[in-house]
């Protein structure tokens, strides 16, 4: 299992983000009634009892209800996104019931003629917000950490977007995560050495690239970026 494999290499986090388009998965069932294994929560479950580090959920999170559901399957933190662009009181919300640790907003933008500009429902659509302006205010309603990334660069392996993610690491705070274009392992270190930002997030080169994450960790550390230095653990 993917998991297994991550924790062994020492991963700090794993992130987890529904993007399914059924609204309706939870109620899915088998011919013989029982839930099928694409139900997003039960996989949750499944991943925290092999993972040995901290995971973070989202998708589908428009209730106070769905942070619980979540956190109750096993997820450490939820990743919150379009209900943020909807009404950012949400986030206050979250905040106080459930604690500023364990809410994460995840900011998606796109370069536009106007500049970088907020999108949501999976990129699909443009905001009035600037990613600058959503992350401090996402911050002054008490998010803990800010996921910043690009969709410009998402997928294409040739770097992090290096003025957005410095904009969006100035403008708060608290601790932001970068994401979207590492490609190589070049990239994270570019990424920490021109930007404030606190750590790196990235889902192809882990996948691919065999101890992906101590590779990626002794490189930072070789590189004389703030890290602890890397060991393999023993599991």
């Amino acid at each position: 299992m993917s998991v297994k494999r991550l924790s062994e290499w020492a991963s700090d986090e794993i992130i987890y983000l529904d993007i399914s388009s059924d609204d309706n998965y939870d109620l899915r069932r088998d011919d013989q009634g029982y839930k099928n294994r694409d139900n997003f929560l039960d996989i949750i479950r499944d991943v925290s009892d092999v993972a040995f580090m901290p995971i973070t959920v989202g998708g589908k999170i428009r209730t106070l209800s769905d942070i619980e559901a979540r956190l109750s399957s096993g997820a450490d933190k939820v990743c919150l996104n379009t209900m943020v662009i909807n009404d950012v009181k949400f986030v206050d919300a979250a905040a106080r019931e459930f604690g500023s640790q364990c809410i994460i907003v995840s900011i998606d933008a796109k370069e536009t003629l106007d500049g970088h500009k907020v999108y949501s429902n999976g990129g699909k659509n443009e905001t009035k917000f600037t990613p600058h302006d959503l992350a401090l205010s996402a911050q002054n309603n008490g998010a803990g950490e800010i996921l910043i990334n690009s969709i410009d660069q998402d997928g294409k392996g040739n770097g992090y977007d290096i003025p957005l993610i410095r904009k969006v690491a100035d403008s708060v705070s608290i601790p932001v995560i970068a994401c979207g274009g590492a490609g190589e392992w070049d990239h994270f270190s570019e990424v920490f050495e021109q930007t404030n930002v606190d750590a790196v997030a990235a889902a192809n080169i882990f996948h691919y690239v065999d101890q992906s994450v101590f590779l990626a960790k002794k490189h930072l550390f070789d590189a004389g970026i703030n890290v602890r230095k890397p060991d393999l653990i023993k599991l």
